[in-house]
């Protein structure tokens, strides 16, 4: 009897909103009503397009999608937004399952995806299983009717087998498409890697790449659509909507007329102010509507998403997709001037990234030239990808452009995620996945009036607080200067009634956009409910939740990840008193959701803050140990030591020696302290952290060898802070030993330009008359004396003396020694000739 109780209280407090939509339809949700209530639960079941109930009301919502109105306002409350099978596993487990693993959230993109592992390195093997529950996956250690893949190198294991003889429906997968997935940050197709004939490892390096139409971009390529939409039958989805139409949207009557009819024969109204509306459709992101509407956090989308919402009649939030909000008059710093080149993707998708480069503020070119700065490419098997990378242009993929857009800050192209190119994998299949962020876009276009830092000051007299909104309204700036003028007429399109606004109305844009846990819940309700939270009730309860809120979301940004919706533990007492008892009951969720990965879930959750990122070189002991180096590194994180693959966010370097890997030159560069490997040994022997000063590395035989001294070349690399090799234009030999992309790496870490050069004079010749005039006066080519390096010469020197600069050609010497010394030296003690070339060694 007593485990009969114990299931009956399973849900006893938690109050549950169920969400239906296109994937959990109407006898579903009363299906997981009734399982609720039988074991002691209450539930509401939501049907679009009603106004949607208060947040506060609730400790979890159940949705199959994030597409209703109150998800972002769920997650600024922090309540978990969980799939239904999150229910199913609540019951298997006689617990609360970690919402986390069960979020319909996309940025989760492995939250469909239940892994177990076959025959495969253990450090394979957690690697995979941490990335997999990092981005809301699960694990099985078993294979089960639940396992959608199995990692494995062959079918011949027993678990692959097993899943075969059963016929499963499960993918066998090689460990490669997760490793793909995780490094892009998309879901990519598994077939290129599923067994038991993977497609990455039989096609031929030439082999044509299929494209892929993407269907998630389809009605959300443009932000200025051309033509008025076919509405649905029976459409519902703005039904007790009020909408209104900014003027900024620079439509003519008759299409206005055409809208707005369509708009009240689905239930909705159209609005000219901006404080009743629920739906705010513009153009732009500025001026008062869209100020004020954002800052109330009514929905605010442009023309293109209102198509779609009528298209489709199925809510999306606006910031799903990039071009379904308002655009920028002004580009992203930092872009203008780029001209930007498409390759490889196709219809729609192409289409996308056109107008996205447009509304990012470059310009898009149809074909590529030398007078582009970037490619962006769904693979790298092009003649395009081919002409960039000898040109010296920036080859990226779409993500880079899509996370530049989506942040509004130029990302840089030395981020590995945006130069990885699946081998058999068209990138544009992942297409369109990129969401904006809400506070992004609050702090850089509609930042509020009332300072963060000062919340306490304004709430130790109300009236004051009052006065100051009224003030703040009258004496700030306008955001966009000039265009401001005239603003409340541009509250609406169809009267100027929007003119006149209620007293109240200012105390609106002084409320801070963060503060929403009293109001977003009622946002769809109607205008009275609305207008009531403009009281004395807004100007303490809002104000006084500001600080902890943005304390909590500081907190949250520092932990590994960044802040995950809807699965963190929340332990604000300010956040929401009903659900005080709820916390305590999910609390025990620290401990793990999976058993078998309950060591590692715990080791996650107490993680010192990172007090040294650490780059490694020639540890032995990890050589062919994956197991151990997975451990070590674990162990490592736990005293604070973050081990780093990227020379560039490195603050110490640990070697056996002064080596010339790749690794150490580029590190020398970044001035880190570099320590010796032992280092590494002492703390993971005494389990602390030791301090790295007693461990630096000294290495006088290399010194001598090299002509250098470690101690001058980090001080001499602090002064130079990356820019040693500005202005030089270095090419490179593609067969070079140690390959182009190490000798590419260390030039580019030193600030130089470093290009392949396959002989191609005429491409060159072009490319260098548009240099800077600071330019060096030598050109460079990295070369030995092979002879199909030596057949290269000629050519490099036709080339260079074309356009009046002097050719130097040498050994790789000559650049490691520049880079590990971090002093520019003369190509003298290091030039080629073919007189000399008979006396050198290979």
């Amino acid at each position: 009897m007593g485990g009969r109780d114990e299931e009956l209280q399973l849900f006893d407090q938690c109050k549950i909103c169920i969400i239906c939509s296109n994937d959990l339809n109407l006898d579903t949700a009363h299906q997981l009503a009734t399982t609720l209530e039988e074991q002691g639960g209450e539930s509401i079941i939501y049907e679009p397009p009603a106004t949607f109930p208060p947040l506060t009301e609730f400790t979890h919502l159940v949705s199959s999608t994030i597409d209703f109105p109150a998800f972002d306002a769920a997650n600024d409350a922090l309540i978990p937004v969980v799939k239904p099978q999150w229910l199913h596993a609540c019951l298997s487990k006689r617990k609360l399952a970690n919402p986390r693993q069960y979020s319909p959230d996309p940025r989760l993109f492995l939250n469909d995806v239940v892994v177990t592992c076959g025959d495969i390195p253990e450090g394979d093997k957690d690697a995979i299983i941490g990335g997999v529950l990092a981005k809301g996956g699960l694990y099985s250690p078993r294979v089960t009717a639940l396992v959608t893949h199995l990692v494995d190198l062959t079918t011949d294991s027993d678990k692959a087998r097993l899943a075969l003889s059963k016929k499963l429906n499960v993918k066998i997968v090689l460990p490669h498409w997760f490793d793909d997935c995780l490094k892009l940050g998309r879901r990519i197709d598994e077939r290129p890697y599923t067994l038991p004939n993977p497609e990455i490892l039989r096609a031929g390096p030439d082999a044509p790449i299929r494209s892929t139409e993407n269907r998630a971009i389809v009605g959300a390529s443009t932000a200025d659509p051309t033509t008025l939409p076919t509405p649905r039958p029976r459409l519902d989805v703005l039904e007790g909507k009020q909408i209104m139409l900014s003027t900024d949207l620079g439509i003519g009557s008759h299409l206005l007329d055409s809208i707005t009819e369509i708009i009240e024969e689905g239930g909705g109204t159209v609005t000219s102010d901006v404080s009743k509306t629920d739906i705010l459709i513009c153009r732009y992101r500025e001026g008062f509507a869209y100020r004020i509407a954002s800052r109330l956090n009514k929905e605010v989308g442009n023309i293109s998403w209102l198509y779609h919402l009528i298209t489709y009649n199925t809510w999306t939030s606006p910031l799903r997709r990039l071009l379904h909000y308002p655009v920028s008059r002004n580009p992203i710093p930092g872009f203008e001037g780029f001209k930007i080149s498409l390759s490889n993707y196709v219809g729609e998708g192409r289409a996308y990234l056109e107008n996205l480069v447009a509304a990012a503020g470059a310009e898009c070119t149809k074909t590529l030239k030398q007078d582009n700065t970037h490619l962006v490419t769904a693979h790298g098997n092009s003649e395009k990808c081919s002409a960039a990378k000898e040109w010296g242009l920036h080859v990226v993929n779409h993500l880079w452009l899509e996370e530049s857009y989506a942040k509004w800050k130029l990302q840089p192209v030395s981020d590995p995620r945006y130069t990885h190119f699946p081998r058999r994998t068209n990138l544009g299949e992942v297409i369109g996945q990129t969401r904006l962020d809400k506070s992004i876009l609050e702090s850089l276009f509609y930042p509020s009036e009332t300072k963060p830092e000062s919340p306490r000051r304004v709430m130790q007299n109300k009236d004051q607080n009052a006065a100051s909104g009224k003030v703040a309204t009258s004496v700030q700036p306008p955001a966009e200067g000039p265009k401001d003028d005239g603003a409340i007429s541009e509250a609406g399109n169809v009267t100027p009634a929007g003119k006149s606004r209620k007293p109240s109305d200012s105390k609106k844009l002084q409320t801070p956009a963060r503060a929403r846990l009293t109001s977003e819940g009622k946002e769809n309700d109607t205008p009275s409910s609305t207008s009531s939270r403009k009281s004395k009730e807004a100007a303490t309860a809002r104000l006084h939740e500001i600080a902890p809120d943005i304390a909590l979301y500081e907190k949250e940004m520092k932990r590994v990840g960044g802040v995950i919706y809807g699965g963190r533990r929340k332990t604000d007492e300010d956040r929401i008193t009903l659900n005080a008892k709820k916390r305590r009951s999910v609390e025990p969720q620290g401990e793990s959701d999976e058993e078998e990965a309950t060591e590692a879930k715990r080791h996650k959750k107490s993680k010192p803050p990172v007090t040294m990122h650490l780059l490694i070189t020639g540890y032995q002991k990890w050589v062919g140990n994956l197991k151990k180096e997975d451990a070590d590194k674990r162990q490592l994180r736990e005293l604070g030591i973050l081990v780093v693959q990227d020379a560039r966010k490195c603050s110490h370097l640990a070697a056996p020696s002064i080596l010339r890997t790749p690794k150490f030159v580029n590190a020398v560069a970044c001035s880190p302290m570099i320590i010796s490997i032992d280092y590494i040994t002492a703390c993971l022997k005494k389990d602390e952290l030791l301090d790295p000063a007693g461990f630096l590395l000294n290495d006088k035989a290399a010194e001598k060898r090299f002509g250098f001294s470690l101690e001058v070349s980090t001080n001499n690399a602090k002064k130079n802070k990356n820019k040693l090799l500005q202005g030089y234009q270095i090419y490179c030999v593609e067969t070079i030993r140690g390959g182009f992309e190490a000798f590419k790496s260390i030039v580019d870490t030193n600030g130089g330009t470093c290009s392949l050069f396959r002989g191609r004079v005429s491409y060159q010749t072009q490319r260098e008359e548009s240099e800077d005039n600071t330019a060096e006066e030598e050109v460079y080519l990295l070369s030995s004396v092979a002879p199909d390096h030596q057949r290269l010469w000629p050519r490099f020197r036709q080339m260079v003396q074309g356009i009046g600069k002097t050719p130097r050609i040498v050994r790789v010497d000559w650049l490691l020694d520049i880079a590990m010394s971090q002093e520019l030296r003369g190509a003298d003690g290091y030039e080629l000739s073919e007189d000399m070339a008979d006396k050198m060694e290979e």
